[in-house]
C-alpha cells in the first residue's frame, strides 16, 4: 500500500479543466496556488487545468468518492500542446458550422474542446428541441480522424462557457466558483422581498439568478419572527398597521391612524 493511502488527511485543490467550465476537486501532493496551470488525471485521461480553488487539507474519511489526482505543473511542452489544440478548436468550430448548415441543422455552436492528448473533440451547442446530429458526427469524425462527441447543453451551461458580468458588476458566479447549478425558485425572491420583475431577478442566461439562494436560509430564519404586513400593532404613538418589513434590519414601517408613518424594531412591538 502507498504511504499516501495510509494518511488520515490529504490535500485537495479545485481545478477548472476548461475555460469557464466546472470546478472539480483533485488530490494534490504538490504545492499549487490559484491561477496555476497543471496536468490532472481524469476518467478520460490526462487533461490541462487551472487552479480555481486554493489547495487545502481535509480529512480523508470525509470524501464520498475516490479523487483523481494532479500529475504535475505544466511544462513548456504542455503549453505548446494546448496552443496546438486551440488552433484545432478554431478550425473545428468553422468546419462544424459549415457542415451543420449544409445539413440544415439549426444549432447554436457554443464551443469546441479538444482533449489534452488531441484524440477527442467535444462540440457544445444549444438548440430548440432535440437534434438528430448522427450524420454530422460521422462527417466530423471523417474530417478530423478523431473521436467526436456532440453535447446539447442548456442556457445556464451556455452562460458558464461564454462568461460575462452579472447585474452586480462582477464576473458570473458560475464562471468563478460554482461547481454545480442548484435549483433556484421564485419563492426565494419572494422571501427576500425582492421585486418579481423578471428583468431584475434573472441572470444573463434568462434563468433566475443563482445568487438568490445565497441568503435564502438566513431570510427564512429571520422571517419567522417578523409580523405580517397588515397586522395591527400598538406603538408609543398609538395604534398602527404594518405596511412594510425590513427583514435584515428586523424593523417594520408602521402607518398610524392619523396617517403618520414610523419605523420600529420588531422587538419593541406590542400586538394590537
Amino acid at each position: 500500500m502507498d504511504d499516501l493511502d495510509k494518511e488520515e488527511k490529504i490535500y485537495i485543490v479545485g481545478v477548472r479543466c476548461k475555460s469557464n467550465g466546472k470546478v472539480y476537486n483533485f488530490r494534490s501532493d504538490i504545492s499549487l496556488n490559484v491561477g496555476d496551470h497543471c496536468i490532472v488525471k481524469t476518467e478520460s485521461g490526462e487533461d490541462f487545468g487551472t487552479v480555481a480553488i486554493a489547495r487545502r487539507k481535509i480529512e480523508k474519511n470525509s470524501l464520498k468518492k475516490t479523487l483523481w489526482h494532479v500529475i504535475h505543473k505544466v511544462t513548456t511542452e504542455d503549453l505548446n500542446r494546448v496552443e496546438r489544440n486551440r488552433e484545432l478548436e478554431e478550425e473545428a468550430f468553422k468546419v462544424c458550422m459549415d457542415k451543420a448548415a449544409e445539413k440544415g441543422l439549426s444549432i447554436n455552436l457554443i464551443r469546441v474542446d479538444f482533449s489534452f492528448d488531441g484524440r477527442k473533440a467535444t462540440f457544445y451547442f444549444t438548440a430548440e428541441g432535440r437534434i438528430d446530429f448522427r450524420e454530422l458526427v460521422k462527417d466530423l469524425a471523417q474530417h478530423f480522424k478523431k473521436k467526436i462527441e456532440l453535447k446539447q447543453i442548456g442556457v445556464r451551461d451556455e452562460a458558464r462557457m461564454i462568461g460575462g458580468c452579472g447585474p452586480c458588476g462582477r464576473r458570473l458566479c458560475c464562471t468563478l466558483f460554482l461547481k454545480e447549478f442548484e435549483p433556484v425558485s421564485i419563492r426565494m425572491a419572494k422571501d427576500q422581498d425582492l421585486s418579481l420583475n423578471p428583468v431584475k431577478i434573472s441572470g444573463i442566461c434568462g434563468r433566475l439568478m443563482c445568487c438568490l439562494m445565497y441568503e435564502h436560509e438566513i431570510y427564512k430564519e429571520l422571517k419567522k419572527g417578523m409580523p405580517k404586513c397588515g397586522k395591527k400593532v400598538i406603538t408609543p404613538e398609538g395604534i398602527g398597521r404594518i405596511i412594510q418589513n425590513n427583514t435584515l434590519q428586523e424593523t417594520v414601517k408602521i402607518e398610524l391612524e392619523d396617517g403618520k408613518r414610523i419605523d420600529m424594531k420588531v422587538s419593541e412591538l406590542k400586538k394590537g
